[in-house]
């Protein structure tokens, strides 16, 4: 979304339209769910996908109309038996498409996109707010700092979506998102696994914070994408860090002591996902530990992941960082749904 909102203020301050198509509903076996989004100015897609193929080039030439007619619209797509061989479509499915004409000059999008950059650099849950029902007018919310942009009737606040939802009140209708969870990654061991896994999240969509206690490893240039890289002390996180129930936490330092010792810390703040690097042998030993040394309980436990990742049979420090970045994508889809 970052790069998204920087070309739509890029290419606004230089004078162009541009034409934001998002998928506001879809049933069957179609490519992209609600929530996917294409920006189209006069030379074509610019950035994103609403799933490729010919239902993409479809909406690529409609939204190109949508700049020559300069207004918005919304099209529907019903992909019948006979659809699915013209479309390219393994399977059929309905999409409906809302394209959103956003004019050149249009100073009040522009700023609205320097503001989600801002926000989403602040970490702070952040949904965005389209109104289907009139113009396609933007606005975003926090629960911290409110509303910004378009006007957005009350009664959306009370049923904010994890995934993308059309909802509707008599003749009001949006199309509400969330574009950043509050959650960050705390990724504890700056090793080789770690170095393989940190630009992988990253590229994802994780927010990442990599920490380790040898100065020799904690350094911003093993991690040039991480939100933060930490020099910390494994015995004392919580003067370094601060795990919410929304965060996810990586161990993997540079030994099982300090694993464990990370372990009873941060299962205190019952974060939404703990894995642990390591064979099911040091699970079995580490869990002992942590129930006899530690007084940690067995629901406390039931939380952590160990061994790490998805079962692929991963040998390599990369290989490894594909199955723990596989695990988490799923883990976040879980709770997206939830």
């Amino acid at each position: 979304m970052k790069k998204m909102f920087s070309i739509i203020r890029e290419r606004l301050n230089a004078g162009e339209a541009l034409v934001l198509v998002t998928v506001t509903a879809s049933s069957g076996a179609t490519p992209r769910g609600p929530g996917a989004r294409m920006l189209v100015g006069k030379e074509g897609r610019l950035y994103g996908t609403i799933g490729g193929g010919a239902v993409e080039y479809r909406s690529e030439q409609i939204a190109l109309q949508v700049l020559e007619n300069r207004t918005s619209e919304k099209q529907d797509f019903s992909l019948t038996r006979d659809d699915v061989q013209n479309l390219g479509m393994i399977c059929g499915g309905d999409v409906h498409v809302y394209f959103q004409y956003i004019p050149e000059g249009d100073t009040c999008t522009a700023k609205l996109s320097a503001e989600a950059l801002r926000l989403l650099n602040a970490g702070d849950a952040l949904w965005l707010v389209s109104n289907i029902g009139k113009s396609g007018e933007l606005s975003l919310y926090t629960k911290k700092y409110g509303l910004y942009g378009a006007e957005v009737s009350d009664w959306v606040f009370t049923q904010l979506p994890r995934q993308p939802k059309v909802l509707q009140n008599r003749d009001e209708t949006y199309c509400v998102e969330q574009i950043n969870g509050s959650g960050r990654v705390y990724i504890f061991g700056c090793g080789h696994v770690s170095q393989e896994l940190e630009p992988v999240l990253s590229h994802v969509g994780f927010r990442c914070v990599v920490m380790d206690d040898r100065p020799e490893f904690a350094k911003r240039e093993y991690f040039p994408t991480a939100e933060e890289v930490k020099l910390i002390d494994f015995t004392k996180i919580d003067e370094s860090v601060s795990i919410n129930e929304d965060d996810y936490v990586c161990i993997m330092t540079r030994g099982h002591g300090f694993d464990t010792v990370v372990q009873a810390q941060v299962l205190r703040h019952k974060p939404c996902y703990v894995g642990v690097i390591g064979s099911k042998k040091k699970a079995a030993g580490v869990r002992q530990i942590l129930k006899e040394e530690y007084g940690l309980t067995e629901e406390e436990l039931n939380i952590v992941t160990t061994p790490i990742g998805i079962d692929i049979d991963a040998e390599t420090p990369a290989e490894i960082a594909v199955s723990i970045a596989g695990q988490m994508i799923q883990v976040r889809a879980r709770l997206i749904k939830n």
